[in-house]
């Protein structure tokens, strides 16, 4: 019998997160193995330049990098919340207080200036680390200010 088999054998009886969640660990499960977290996002940035000519990366205001976690040169992901699309890059710093966010490179034919965006980094951790672990989740406005109280 497969570990999928043996997942869907479970009941919600023995599910304390309710139907569909098992906080049992499959039978291959190797105390060893690491989980992918997210680590970080800025939520609901606006895109305010995208340009082809750079060589690659995501410009992002260095306040919102510290204020989030993402380090400079962090790989991120960049999902567009205008038209859909998501990629990965790195993330660089820009300006500090000028809320700018821009797309660099190849990437810059994916968005346009006043898309909305979700930029988040991941990383990795044990099991145990994961369920005690908070991301950092930063809310901005349209001009990508920090909302205060809501972060």
């Amino acid at each position: 019998m497969g570990v999928d088999s043996v997942a869907r054998r479970r009941t919600v009886a023995e599910s304390p997160g309710g139907p569909g969640v098992s906080n049992e660990r499959p039978e291959v499960w190797d105390e060893r193995m690491l989980i992918k977290m997210m680590k970080a996002k800025i939520h609901r940035a606006v895109v305010t330049k995208a340009d082809l000519d750079y060589e690659g990366s995501i410009g992002i205001d260095c306040g919102l990098l510290d204020v989030s976690g993402i380090l400079p040169h962090e790989a991120v992901h960049v999902w567009d919340l205008s038209n859909g699309t998501r990629f990965e890059t790195y993330a660089i710093p820009l300006e500090r207080g000028s809320g700018e966010i821009c797309v660099n490179g190849a990437a810059a034919r994916l968005v346009q200036p006043g898309d909305q965006v979700i930029v988040a980094s991941f990383c990795w951790m044990d099991e145990t680390e994961g369920r005690q672990f908070q991301p950092k989740v930063v809310l901005v406005d349209e001009q990508n200010r920090v909302l205060a109280g809501k972060n």
